[in-house]
């Protein structure tokens, strides 16, 4: 029973923190401490439990005990009574020998009911300090999530302002720049080809044109 205290001393001392510098992961650890607290503290309850009802036994023994010397009191009165000086003997006897086992079960009685009320107050304390623990835990808990989500982003942000990342887009807008370049080209070639053949078309209307101006002269010589 008493180990859980051992316990509790290694949740709230150096032993926890040596384990978190090692990278171990806080919550997780912070469950099994839990589960073991509760591990305890059922064992502490079976214990509790059994004494208890020892407790219980011994006194249910003293008070038969008690009983049965009253008993044999009122046994030896009325034997005497009847003038049986023998069978009155004979339960005051067994009544002295009670009264020793009754001295005993008494004495072992106190002793268990003391040992009793001790270990329901060690029980009481040790649910206390669990319940302590179990709210340091979620505070516990919650800083640590915090932190990881923390350590999360801060190195998401670092590896955005990286210079690969840098790099990275530097080599996408030269792309990009490079693509416009080609359609620009793209675009100046096809230009230059329209204007030559809109000379061409030119041209060919220029004959047109002659050929027409020919047509009339002759028309006109008639």
């Amino acid at each position: 029973m008493f180990k859980f205290f051992r316990r509790i001393k290694t949740v709230v001392g150096s032993e926890l923190n040596a384990m978190l510098d090692k990278a171990e992961d806080p919550v997780k650890m912070l469950d099994q401490f839990m589960r073991d607290m509760e591990e305890d503290i059922e064992e502490a309850e079976g214990a509790v439990a059994k004494q208890i009802a020892n407790e219980k036994m011994l006194k249910r023994k003293a008070n038969d005990a008690g009983a049965l010397i009253e008993k044999r009191q009122n046994q030896a009165e009325q034997a005497v009574e009847a003038g049986n000086d023998d069978l009155a003997r004979r339960a005051l006897e067994d009544k002295t020998e009670n009264e020793k086992q009754l001295e005993v079960l008494s004495e072992s009685w106190e002793r268990a009911k003391s040992d009793s009320g001790e270990i329901k107050e060690k029980l009481d304390e040790m649910k206390k300090e669990y319940n302590q623990m179990r709210l340091k835990k979620d505070t516990l808990k919650a800083r640590a999530e915090t932190a990881q989500t923390k350590a999360k982003m801060n190195r998401t942000m670092s590896n955005i302002g990286s210079d690969e990342s840098r790099q990275g887009f530097e080599r996408m807008e030269e792309k990009v720049l490079q693509y416009e370049a080609e359609a620009e080209t793209t675009e100046d070639l096809s230009n230059v080809s329209r204007t030559l053949d809109e000379e061409f078309e030119s041209l060919e209307t220029n004959s047109v044109d002659k050929e027409l101006a020919e047509l009339k002269k002759k028309k006109n010589k008639k």
